[in-house]
């Protein structure tokens, strides 16, 4: 399973994500940046690797020569939905889609495009969807008499904050996903409470307008969005850009999956298993992750494989560089 050639990969999108997946793959000796896909001029774009190309993303089709895995870095909103399918039909793909309600639609969709072209992709990796998912399937298997819970944050969601920047009049945001204390607290409990959306977590936004916008359609605007803010307590901050990029500038997150089980003959031993992590650059982390997972679509493609694959189905030993005597020696 290890490497001897380098990994050829490429880049679809080069906003943080993009730019996080090129620093993620020069950290990876085994993988090495070949091309960079862009709806901007390609001519304009400035990237850290030289001597690496940039193509228009609408030529995709003309180039899959020059990438082994194709790492797609645009939003989950607008842009993967019609993105994911489309390159799964030239190229291995490893993508974040995050959109948790629609991933079973759109693996659908991938997976045709993926098998029509005899191509691997693996969709939704990152941390949630991708750790956090498989921290849950663990927890499940494990203590099956239990309850499972994620909190994120706090943190800056990116998915959300690109949705808010979607909206007419929004010049730029940033929204945080805050956990509610009080829930968390109750869960490291072991009381296994029931607890809604709402009682979990609030989602705090920043936006500023444009001059001349209509606020109140924003906000309403987005916390009505489905499948983002609706049903959860939302809060809507309107502030200048240079306040936004004074005291916005980052993009930090984290979270935790926490699974609460019993075991025993009357399920008297309580066990609390919990996964976190803490984050200074959440795209830094993903892009991170899906390098990684590049390594993986790489070498399934290499087995013969072909179709949509999600992080629940890849052995952990497929994302390292390490032999698998390696592994077994070190990690066991």
């Amino acid at each position: 399973m290890v490497c001897i050639n380098k990994i050829r990969i490429g880049i679809a999108g080069y906003g943080n994500l993009g730019r996080g997946t090129e620093l993620a793959v020069i950290q990876n000796p085994d993988c090495e940046l070949t091309c960079v896909f862009t709806r901007r001029n390609p001519s304009g774009l400035k990237i850290l690797t030289e001597n690496v190309p940039v193509y228009s993303l609408s030529d995709a089709s003309l180039h899959i020569d020059k990438a082994d895995v194709l790492i797609l870095c645009g939003g989950s909103r607008r842009d993967l939905p019609e993105q994911g399918p489309a390159l799964a039909k030239h190229f291995n793909t490893v993508d974040s889609f995050d959109t948790h309600a629609k991933i079973p639609g759109y693996f659908d969709a991938v997976d045709e495009a993926a098998r029509t072209g005899g191509k691997v992709s693996i969709i939704s990796a990152g941390w949630d969807p991708g750790m956090f998912s498989i921290m849950r399937a663990y927890g499940e298997a494990f203590l099956p008499s239990g309850k499972t819970y994620t909190f994120w944050g706090k943190g800056v969601s990116q998915g959300h904050s690109d949705a808010i920047r979607r909206i007419e009049g929004v010049l730029d945001a940033k929204q945080y996903t805050v956990p509610v204390e009080a829930a968390v607290n109750a869960v490291r409990s072991g009381s296994d409470p029931e607890l809604s959306v709402r009682e979990k977590h609030i989602r705090e936004c920043f936006v500023a307008a444009k001059p001349g916008a209509d606020k109140a359609a924003i906000e309403n605007d987005i916390k009505t969005m489905p499948d983002y803010f609706a049903g959860y307590d939302t809060v809507v901050h309107f502030i200048s850009m240079e306040e936004l990029e004074r005291d916005h500038a980052g993009i930090p997150h984290g979270g935790f999956v926490i699974r609460s089980g019993r075991t025993g003959v009357d399920l008297s031993s309580q066990h609390i298993s919990e996964y976190s992590i803490k984050l200074d650059s959440n795209p830094e982390f993903t892009s991170s992750v899906l390098v990684a997972y590049a390594r993986a679509a790489y070498r399934l493609s290499g087995e013969g494989l072909s179709g949509a694959k999600t992080v629940l189905d890849i052995p952990p030993a497929y994302l390292s560089p390490k032999s698998g005597g390696e592994l077994r020696k070190e990690l066991l």
